[in-house]
């Protein structure tokens, strides 16, 4: 049998200096535990995906945000399923940072700081192709 896909989206925050909002993955996380990602999460059955985006980025950082532009979408093959994730830039972001139970800890990264930490395997396959500029 083969495995199950899902959809997930992570949305792009910015700050006024350019850094990007990651956050840190709970030790309990079936996928990459304890590693930074991007803000986001599953779509859920007859969700649109933007709509998606906008429920998930409140559930996890409080922040009230417009779905802006396409930046890239990857596949990831866990052990338990498929995933493809569709990454967006987040506009009109509005609100202070606070994180859900979903995650541990999180901050602003520029993409020197990102490049030092342990980031998720689809935030790593996104920069990767992105050639580290999002």
């Amino acid at each position: 049998m083969s495995k199950p896909y899902g959809l997930t989206v992570r949305g792009i925050v910015k700050n006024d200096n350019g850094e990007i909002l990651i956050v840190k993955r709970h030790p309990k996380s079936r996928t990459d535990p304890e590693m930074w990602e991007l803000p986001g999460g599953k779509v859920e059955k007859g969700e649109f995906f933007a709509d998606a985006l906008v429920r998930e980025i409140k559930e996890e950082t409080d922040l009230d945000a417009d779905v802006g532009d396409f930046c890239e979408a990857i596949q990831n093959d866990y052990m338990h399923k498929r995933t493809v994730q569709i990454m967006m830039y987040l506009d009109n972001v509005q609100g202070e940072v606070k994180i859900s139970d979903e995650h541990t800890d999180w901050m602003w990264a520029d993409m020197e700081k990102i490049k030092e930490l342990e980031i998720s395997t689809s935030l790593k396959k996104v920069l990767k192709k992105k050639n580290w500029n999002i």
